[in-house]
Formats: C-alpha cells, sequence, structure tokens
C-alpha cells in the first residue's frame, strides 16, 4: 500500500510502513459491509503480505541471522509463523466475502499478523537499527522495496520460506501471479 520510495528511509521504516497498511486493510474489510468489497480489500491484504514476506526472506532473515544476536533462532521463528500466515491466507483467498467462515479468517489473520509485527518491531528491528550501519539499512530498504515489485502476490503454502528459493524461483512466481491477477481482475493494491 504504502508506494513511497525508499529514498533515505531504511528498511525498518518500510516494514513497519507496510505493518500498518496491513492493519488498516483488516480494519476496512472488518468495517466494510459489501461482501465484494470485502473480498477486494482482502485480496488486496493478501498480496500486501505476500510481498512483504517474500521481501523480508530474501533480504532481512539473512541480515538478522548474521547481525543479530540468537539471529537464527528468531528467523526460525518467524518463518513459522510466515507459514501460518500463508496457511490463513490461503483459506481466506478461497472463502466467500459473505460466508462467515470468510470473517473468523479475518480475525485469525488479524491476530497472527498483530503477534509478527509486534515481535519484529519490539524485538528484532531496534536490534537491526543497534547492529547494522544507517547507511546499510537504506541499502536493504532499497533491495526490499524492489523485492516488494518482483514477489508473489498469492499464497503458496507449499513454497519454501527461504532466500534461495525467493530469488531463484520467487520472481517467476510473482510473474505468474500478476497475470493471473490481470486475468481474472483481481485487486491486489
Amino acid at each position: 500500500m504504502t508506494e513511497t520510495p525508499a529514498a533515505g528511509r531504511d528498511v525498518v521504516d518500510i516494514l513497519t510502513a507496510d505493518h500498518q497498511d496491513m492493519i488498516e486493510l483488516l480494519a476496512r474489510i472488518k468495517a466494510a459491509p459489501d461482501p465484494a468489497e470485502r473480498r477486494d480489500l482482502a485480496d488486496t491484504l493478501i498480496a500486501e503480505v505476500m510481498r512483504h514476506a517474500v521481501a523480508e526472506e530474501m533480504f532481512v532473515y539473512p541480515a538478522v541471522k548474521k547481525h543479530v544476536p540468537d539471529g537464527a533462532e528468531k528467523v526460525e521463528h518467524d518463518k513459522k509463523e510466515h507459514g501460518e500466515i500463508v496457511q490463513l491466507m490461503k483459506g481466506l483467498e478461497d472463502a466467500d466475502g459473505s460466508d462467515p467462515v470468510f470473517m473468523e479468517l479475518v480475525h485469525k489473520l488479524e491476530e497472527t499478523l498483530r503477534h509478527h509485527a509486534n515481535d519484529e518491531e519490539t524485538e528484532q528491528f531496534p536490534q537491526l537499527r543497534t547492529h547494522i550501519p544507517a547507511g546499510e539499512l537504506v541499502s536493504l530498504g532499497e533491495k526490499v522495496e524492489h523485492a516488494k515489485k518482483l514477489a508473489p502476490t498469492r499464497p503458496h503454502p507449499h513454497a519454501p520460506h527461504s532466500e534461495l528459493f525467493h530469488k531463484t524461483v520467487g520472481a517467476g512466481v510473482g510473474m505468474v501471479d500478476r497475470l493471473r491477477d490481470k486475468l481474472t481482475g483481481r485487486h491486489t493494491g
């Protein structure tokens, strides 16, 4: 949602803004009276979360592993949460906006996303700023913004949550997703 270029913003600012955009979209979904509007907003949310998660897995998680104390363990925890989020989004993608299950999934996704964002914002992001020079954080932010442009827009529950997968196959998956989105008229932000 936030289309502002990275110019001078570091990766923490960019990812924090993404989190805020996701929470705002969730609130809009919950407030929307029309099932078709809820569906469109959910499709936008799913695309935003996918782009964010893939960019994190490509560039942020390797930096966390390298620079943050106990980074590898934190990354494994985050990847597990990404897996849960992808499963919820897959269910949401397949649900009709008028089905009560749709809103149940929205509430569960909100709970999981808020928990995940809180962990990152209160623990990992401050540590990134402590252990990585400001210029590198800006450079990392630019890489994240670029990755989000190429990332998949749909949940792929069986795809690995790995830097290697996203850097070698992810752009192709993203291209196919964006083509499907265009052909089906799916709203992705």
